[in-house]
């Protein structure tokens, strides 16, 4: 009897080709490119009458996909969906399900869900081997995420067109974010720095000396907070005699962190390598589906990476254990094997991000990755091995010195001290402060063997003036970690939150920290005013839970929607009618416009916001202004140029216009000399053209070639005419403290006071 032939389908072709080498020729391996189908872009697709059916359509351009998918489902026996094991990929096959048998129409075939975690020979083999029915709950999971955020983005975003200005966007995920970030900048902005006082003291014990801090006084927590109050205590303790009162010696054993889910990854990848979380997602998505190694072919080798579960097979795990004994010996090796709890179960048939193989240490392969590939290899590769290795161990110290003062109070100073006593998986995986959430007294250096019979004396005491200081920024890395603790989005949703909320203009980031821009406010303030709900962070994180309950089988989609949308409809016309008209708003300053006199108003225009003159129309001037975070107003000075007008003569300045700067005459628009603005920066892949500073529709700056549409190279960040050291690429890019290669295969950094 002939073997049966296979169709399996997946979503990328480098996944295709991955999971092709470990399948016989019986098996054909098609790629749906990412999802196939989605709702109508031009219009809502939702019915809310008709219990929220929802109108699907193909996607642009992949009607020769779906097609070609569904003419060699007809040659096969059996069909194997394949995407990625999660809701979106359970959506896609569902929808590849329902659109194949739409073609094959009597001639049905049997249609499998598998889902590959690993792409490795065992993991694909035994996805094959393991098929289920498509989990209707799951996909209708996201069916009423996709809904929910459809009818918040396209029912909201029109209110913003009218009230601010078109192109601005709302999101039942994205808005709770931006308002995250805003709250806390009001934190900072309102923080009033409350002083207190240091005193340290430096002990000479027998031939040694120790430093130590003022930490209570007649048995309280020491609270200096006045420079007289500091001086008296310094005055109390002139001719004291300290002693020694007590000495804590104990051992600690600091505990591995588990293998990474995405949120751990996403931030760990932010805070070490300083990688976005959608430039980590990416990376970590080629690492997945398989990178070419040498004498091998494609090798799927990180575990998927969109998971919230920490556990780990027992199989990989002996395996691991196995590596860990041979690398660093016996030593390293926990008597049991380290296990890990999850929080909830509901992710749990996924395991942690791990390697597929022991034999792919990230050195030995190095040469077969990128260098953004390796980095992150490694950084999933240490983590995941650090977890199973035993405790690091530290000797700890703690040294109280008492001084009795001459008011009658007793001081007491405390010194810690710590030293590495056995390095433990702190030799493979260091931990940062993010990652590290414990609350314990923080100590380091080691101090000298003391005993309470040794001779004490001040050898000088020290005071010095402190200021609380406020909440610090979000970085991305924490930011993610704060949407995680309150319950805002999944797993999948943290990248693309952390983008959309910077390129939709909401939130900037200065320094490597999020700060709100003034758009953001102000869409930030009308939302909470019309949407209380949307944008109120428990309500939030109770609707992922609803929709969480979905998944498991507890909760009808349908009714979920019904709940969400009673309310929710009644504040859309609510807003319609009384959300500010920001559009029509101007907001007086003390700004003189420098043609009329006049005062000048702030309105906002397409661009965001701006001064006019308070005598338009018979005044027509304009400027860009920044404001302070004290809210003063610092008007834009107009970038001057050496070129001279094409049409009048006159001297051209740089202007910024809605898709990037441009040269235009001085008395544009009066006279209509323009040309393109460009840096100066000779085009790497064409070596014709320069490249110029644009805009998106969106208002995101990028830098593309002026021969454009014949050439299409572009990079986000500025360009530099910088040889890079890794590739030989001619450009750039320029950051804060690093270029970074524009060569896209390469990504190679180098630190800005390198040559």
């Amino acid at each position: 009897m002939a073997a049966k032939k296979a169709l399996v389908v997946v979503e990328s072709p480098a996944k295709a080709k991955t999971i092709k080498k470990y399948l016989g020729s019986n098996y054909t391996v098609k790629a749906s490119i990412g999802h196939v189908m989605d709702l109508p872009p031009s219009k809502l697709g939702v019915d809310v009458e008709k219990n929220f059916e929802p109108t699907y359509v193909i996607m642009k351009g992949k009607k020769t996909v779906m097609d070609e998918i569904a003419k060699e489902a007809a040659k096969v026996d059996e069909i194997f969906l394949a995407p990625d094991p999660d809701r979106e990929g359970e959506a896609i096959a569902k929808h590849l399900s329902d659109y194949i048998n739409s073609k094959l129409k009597k001639d049905k075939k049997p249609i499998h869900r598998i889902l590959v975690h690993e792409i490795t020979s065992k993991g694909v083999k035994e996805a094959i081997a393991n098929p289920h029915d498509i989990d209707l709950n799951m996909f209708n999971s996201q069916q009423a995420r996709r809904i929910l955020d459809r009818l918040v983005g396209y029912q909201i975003s029109p209110i913003l067109w009218k009230k601010v200005r078109r192109g601005l966007s709302a999101g039942r995920v994205q808005s709770v974010a931006v308002r995250i970030v805003v709250e806390r900048e009001d934190k900072i902005l309102g923080f009033k720095p409350e002083e207190y006082w240091l005193i340290e003291a430096e002990f000479k014990v027998e031939k040694n000396k120790v430093v130590a801090k003022l930490s209570k006084i007649d048995g309280k927590k020491a609270e200096v907070t006045k420079e007289d109050q500091a001086k008296g205590i310094v005055g109390a303790l002139k001719g004291s005699k300290p002693f020694i009162s007590s000495i804590e010696k104990k051992e600690k054993k600091k505990n591995p962190l588990p293998p990474f889910i995405t949120s751990k990854l996403q931030q760990a990848a932010s805070g070490k390598l300083k990688f976005t979380p959608k430039r980590t997602m990416a990376i970590a998505q080629s690492l997945y589906e398989g990178v070419e190694i040498g004498g091998e072919g494609a090798v799927g080798l990180i575990t998927y990476m969109r998971t919230d579960s920490i556990r780990i097979s027992p199989d990989f795990q002996k395996s691991a254990l196995e590596y860990i004994k041979e690398a660093y010996g016996t030593e390293y090796v926990p008597a049991k094997p380290n296990f890990y709890k999850n929080k909830s179960a509901a992710q749990d048939a996924h395991e942690a991000i791990r390697p597929t193989s022991m034999d792919h240490a990230p050195e030995k392969i190095k040469k077969d990755l990128t260098p953004e590939q390796y980095k992150l290899y490694s950084l999933i590769w240490n983590r995941f091995i650090a977890s199973q290795m035993v405790p690091a161990v530290y000797d700890l110290t703690g040294i109280d010195f008492a001084v009795p003062g001459s008011d009658g109070k007793e001081y007491i100073f405390r010194a810690t001290g710590s030293v590495l006593k056995f390095a433990g998986f702190e030799k493979v995986y260091m931990t940062d402060s993010l990652e590290d959430d414990a609350d314990e007294e923080k100590a380091e250096g080691l101090l000298p063997e003391c005993s309470k019979s040794d001779t004490v004396s001040f050898e000088k005491i020290n005071t010095e003036q402190k200021f609380t200081q406020p909440p610090a920024r979000f970085s991305e890395a924490s930011l993610i970690k704060e949407l995680e603790e309150k319950g805002i989005g999944r797993p999948s949703t943290y990248a693309s939150i952390i983008s959309t909320i910077q390129d939709r203009g909401y939130v900037e980031k200065d320094a490597g920290q999020l700060k709100p821009a003034e758009l953001g406010k102000v869409v930030n303030e009308l939302l909470i005013g019309s949407f209380a709900d949307i944008m109120d962070v428990e309500f939030t994180a109770g609707m992922e839970d609803k929709l969480d309950g979905v998944e498991k089988g507890d909760t009808d989609w349908v009714a979920v929607l019904k709940a969400f949308y009673k309310d929710f409809s009644k504040d859309l016309k609510s807003a319609e009618k009384n959300m500010r008209d920001v559009k029509r708003e101007e907001t007086a300053t003390d700004v003189v416009c420098p043609k009329c006199g006049a005062k000048m108003v702030i309105k906002w225009g397409r661009m965001g916001q701006f001064l006019a003159c308070s005598n338009y129309p018979d005044c027509k001037t304009t400027r860009n202004f920044t404001k302070q975070d004290d809210g003063d107003i610092k008007i834009e000075k107009a970038e001057t140029t050496n070129e001279k007008c094409p049409e009048c003569g006159g001297p051209m300045l740089v202007k910024q216009g809605r898709f990037g700067k441009f040269i235009a005459c001085a008395d544009y628009p009066k006279c209509k000399g323009t040309k393109s603005f460009t840096t100066g920066v000779k085009c790497p892949e064409c070596g014709k053209g320069e490249l110029g500073e644009k805009r998106t529709k969106k208002g995101k700056t990028f830098y593309s070639c002026s021969e454009y549409p014949k050439c299409k190279f572009a990079v986000w960040n500025k360009p530099v005419a910088r040889t890079c050291s890794e590739c030989g690429f001619k450009v750039m890019e320029e950051k804060k403290d690093e270029y970074v290669c524009a060569n896209k295969e390469c990504g190679h950094k180098e630190p800005k006071e390198q040559k």
